[in-house]
């Protein structure tokens, strides 16, 4: 079975950093992707940023753009996404999700397209 497991959130100040991991287990090759999503109160699950791992090709979400990078571990079955220069409107639970195959994606990463979801990690950005 295809499990995930996200860590690494925490309360940070405006401008602050965090690394998010995910665990991955249950995959028997490369031929797949994580995607990262958000979801803030009140608010739609929003795909940031996602990574194949046949060919480690991302992709980001314009909101995340330039701050936050995606970055995979294969031989240790982790993929972070390193959050940079955070800001308020970062405040989220975030969730890592894996799909089979290999993703392209275009304006938006929908969270239909996603087979496996892992339990969030609470992320809060507030001074």
């Amino acid at each position: 079975d295809v499990q995930l497991q996200a860590s690494g959130g925490g309360l940070v100040q405006p401008g602050g950093s965090l690394r998010l991991s995910c665990a991955a287990s249950g995959f028997t090759s490369d031929n797949y992707a994580i995607g990262w999503f958000r979801q803030a109160p009140g608010k739609e699950r929003e795909g940031v940023s996602c990574i194949n791992l046949s060919d480690v090709s991302t992709w980001y979400a314009d909101s995340v753009k330039g701050r936050f990078t995606i970055s995979s571990d294969y031989a240790k079955n982790l993929v972070y996404l390193q959050l940079n220069n955070l800001k308020p409107e970062d405040t989220a639970v975030y969730y890592c999700a894996a799909a089979g195959g290999r993703l392209r994606v275009g304006n938006s990463l929908p969270a239909l397209i996603m087979d496996y979801w892992g339990k969030g990690t609470l992320v809060t950005v507030s001074s």
